[in-house]
């Protein structure tokens, strides 16, 4: 099947992500290492979704060959009926830029650009984007925009990152550790702004962390060691952000 077009949207089944048998080998020399061992996964349209895990486990791998960053040495993953296992670089690239929105760790924002201007990098090249006005407004930054990253906090820096990643209203939303460079306070307002997005705008948001505490916000946890999803559950009751505590 082919790579998602950048103008015909896929007709949703619900379903946006299955992965069959996902294995991912790095060959360093005459070692291989196995960062994933043949997961199986389905991922819904609007779920909150956590992976939780130590350190080795696979998350990021994982979170990578969903977001086209990466592909995987075997296995099968189809997004919305497209099979991505097997596409070309540029397939992925329309794939990355017109359905998925990254958040990680650190920033990466312009230095020598406003919160509005590192925005408009993205919606100048989207099929359908929010103004930069409208995805500062969703991340509470709106009395922020003409202010530089040296001029924002850490974690209003991140909100601008989110804002960014969201502003091409993209189907998923992929967060690889937002908060590990943020105190507890600070991070609970940026997973505040998450989970505003995942609510609004239906986002299947997928959150990478090795903080158990932060799975409470989510609807379901799956839990990686070794490359393998050892287990997995759905919360009964989802707690908001900020009910958090850590």
């Amino acid at each position: 099947m082919n790579a998602p077009s950048p103008t015909t949207p896929p007709v949703s089944t619900g379903v946006v992500f299955e992965a069959r048998r996902l294995r991912k080998v790095y060959h360093t020399g005459e070692v291989d290492v196995v960062a994933l061992a043949g997961v199986d996964l389905e991922l819904h349209a609007g779920e909150l979704v956590c992976l939780l895990g130590p350190s080795g486990s696979g998350k990021s791998t994982l979170l990578n060959i969903l977001g086209g960053l990466d592909v995987p040495t075997s296995g099968e993953l189809i997004y919305k009926g497209w099979q991505l296992d097997g596409s070309r670089e540029n397939q992925l690239t329309l794939f990355r830029r017109n359905c998925v929105g990254f958040v990680f760790q650190f920033y990466n924002l312009i230095p020598s650009l406003t919160a509005r201007e590192n925005i408009a990098l993205i919606t100048g090249i989207s099929l359908n984007p929010m103004t930069p006005e409208e995805a500062l407004e969703m991340v509470g930054l709106g009395a922020r925009m003409d202010h530089f990253p040296s001029q924002l906090s850490g974690g209003e820096q991140q909100r601008v990152a989110i804002a960014r990643a969201i502003a091409k209203r993209p189907e998923v939303l992929l967060c690889d550790e937002p908060t590990g460079a943020l105190d507890v306070t600070t991070g609970i307002t940026v997973l505040e702004a998450v989970e505003r997005i995942n609510r609004e705008l239906g986002t299947l948001t997928v959150i990478i962390t090795h903080n158990a505490v932060m799975a409470e916000m989510s609807d379901r946890v799956l839990h990686l060691s070794d490359g393998k999803i050892v287990r997995a559950h759905r919360n009964t009751t989802r707690l908001a952000a900020s009910q958090l505590k850590w």
